[in-house]
């Protein structure tokens, strides 16, 4: 397999997308004890994540007040980019 193989590009992008959600993800949950809601960047990082969470909250339950979507939503992903990986033997 060379470099330039759509298998070692998607592959890529897949880890690509995973690290920079991640990240997204991260800084909005650090972010939600710092800052107020109104404020742009916060918002800016809703708009992004809310998208995915939203699914998972419906699914799963509120335990004491404490939102467990983001931490199931990286754990997803993770396991998403494993079995990419393994179905493209990258």
């Amino acid at each position: 397999m060379y470099a330039g193989s759509p298998t070692v590009l998607v592959s890529t992008f897949i880890d690509l997308f995973v690290f920079v959600f991640n990240f997204i993800l991260i800084s909005r949950v650090l972010l939600s004890y710092f800052v107020q809601e109104s404020n742009a960047l916060y918002q800016s990082l809703i708009n992004l994540t809310e998208p995915i969470l939203a699914p998972v909250r419906r699914i799963l339950p509120r335990s004491a007040g404490v939102d467990f979507a983001p931490l199931a939503v990286f754990f997803l992903l993770q396991g998403l980019q494993i079995l990419a990986h393994n179905l493209l033997g990258a």
